[in-house]
């Protein structure tokens, strides 16, 4: 922990000084390779961290903002060296690709300790506990599949490919029974079995590296413009990533202005090739810039593929004395059923309820899921705006499309299942959602971890905080 600490005080030092060589006059070429020596494995967000530590040690921002210029020399020059941004760190596919590199070595040690258990004279307990740990690093792949699932199939499927959502999904859930299968010879010392289940994993996750890297990645470059590329990658970080952690060299921000500039650029331009319009000078809004904003929220991409930019929640205004005003005088209160609320007191109220909520609307797009610290299934902002059958594996597919039918028909009031995950007890249930004439307006999905409440018993009248 303290090596951590002082590499990262160590980087924020090298910081401080390329500032202050900027600060001295010294031109951005001059400081541009030690900060592309500094920023190589670094991620985008350490960067961050690292600005907002001096910062608060008293540097002024105007000072921070001379990286800036530097970060996107980097960011150009590596690209003309490269030719491609995906070989550059931070683009998702970068990141696939280095996880899948993680991923092999942790499988060579994986199969070292498979080997052994294969027979019965190397499973001692030096080579159980090398098994088991072997087979909880290489679980870390399932995270890298998980975000794949969520954060890259939803814009092939914008873009006509929906074979991955179709197929790769599949094999996914093959590898992850694999998992369980081998958790339950472990749980029954059963580890001839665990080795020999390991040995068949080992050879699907194998062929899963050559579906990506030689189907699948080359296909989402040829499918997917760079504009959805900073949408996919805005919306990484909730799902999380697997043994790595993506670079900032293909930073999401400076991909974006570079966009926004060759808009502006071409759109600014008249028709005889003369000055730029007089929006376009003054920096105007553009098409181009509303769908930017959509992409800067991680939002899903539109059936075309481009992202789908939400309004702006209106900012309540600051009360001047010690009386609020009513609440249907608030700026930007909307009239619920019963009562008003602003925007974003509705936000903070569903993400902070002890369960996980889903809204699925009348045409099955998923239209809002609560992003609560602690759901118990991984979401992204990918999700909105795809269809619900493709948010679940092809062998779950059918139960979806039953259950919404049954809905819409007003056959069933709910649907509901439970099981245990890693420990916990879940609950997951399914509404129908109906207006006022009885139309079906959509799909209400509640998930609670309810393992404390079937362990209650008796009964607590009394606040029993003390």
């Amino acid at each position: 922990m303290s090596e951590l600490i002082q590499n990262e005080a160590y980087k924020r030092e090298e910081l401080k000084k390329i500032i202050q060589r900027l600060h001295d006059g010294e031109s951005v070429s001059r400081v541009k390779k030690d900060f592309d020596t500094l920023i190589k494995n670094v991620s985008a967000e350490e960067i961050a961290a690292m600005e907002q530590a001096l910062m608060q040690a008293g540097m002024p921002a105007e000072e921070i903002q001379r990286l800036c210029e530097v970060h996107v020399t980097v960011f150009e020059n590596s690209l003309e060296s490269q030719g491609r941004p995906e070989k550059l760190s931070g683009h998702p596919i970068h990141t696939y690709m280095a996880e899948n590199n993680a991923a092999r070595n942790s499988l060579r040690s994986l199969t070292r300790a498979y080997r052994r258990l294969l027979f019965p004279w190397g499973r001692s307990q030096k080579g159980i506990d090398a098994f088991t740990k072997a087979i909880e690093d290489f679980r870390k792949i399932l995270i890298h599949y998980t975000r794949k699932e969520n954060q890259l199939f939803p814009y092939l499927e914008a873009a006509g490919f929906d074979a991955p959502s179709k197929v790769m999904w599949g094999k996914h859930d093959e590898i992850r029974a694999l998992f369980r299968e081998i958790d339950e010879n472990l749980k029954n010392q059963d580890f001839g079995g665990a080795a020999w289940k390991a040995r068949v994993l080992s050879g699907k996750a194998q062929k899963m590296f050559f579906m990506e890297e030689h189907i699948l990645f080359p296909t989402a470059l040829r499918k997917l413009d760079e504009k959805t590329w900073v949408t996919i990658r805005r919306g990484e970080d909730a799902i999380g990533y697997a043994w790595i952690k993506p670079g900032s060299l293909w930073d999401p921000d400076v991909v974006e202005a570079r966009l926004m500039s060759q808009k502006l650029e071409a759109a600014g331009t008249t028709a005889t090739g003369g000055a730029p319009s007089q929006e376009a000078a003054a920096g105007g809004t553009t098409a181009q810039g509303t769908a930017t904003e959509g992409a800067a929220a991680g939002g899903a991409p539109s059936q075309d593929g481009s992202p789908m930019a939400a309004p702006a929640a209106p900012k309540q205004a600051a009360s001047t004395t010690a009386v609020p005003v009513p609440p249907d005088q608030v700026p930007g209160a909307v009239k619920l059923g019963e009562g008003w609320m602003t925007t974003e007191q509705i936000d903070l109220m569903l993400k902070n309820l002890p369960i996980d909520v889903s809204f699925v609307d009348e045409y099955d797009r998923v239209l809002y899921y609560s992003d609560n610290p602690e759901r118990i299934f991984p979401r992204s902002p990918g999700v909105i705006g795809r269809n619900v059958a493709n948010c679940h594996p092809p062998k779950s597919v059918h139960i979806v499309q039953r259950i919404v039918q049954a809905f819409r028909n007003k056959e069933k009031k709910v649907a509901e299942f439970w099981l245990e995950l890693g420990g916990t007890f879940v609950h997951i249930r399914y509404f129908p959602v109906y207006d006022a004439q009885g139309k079906y307006r959509g799909t209400l999905e509640v998930s609670q971890d309810v393992t404390g409440i079937r362990a209650l018993q008796g009964q607590r009248r009394l606040l029993d905080w003390d």
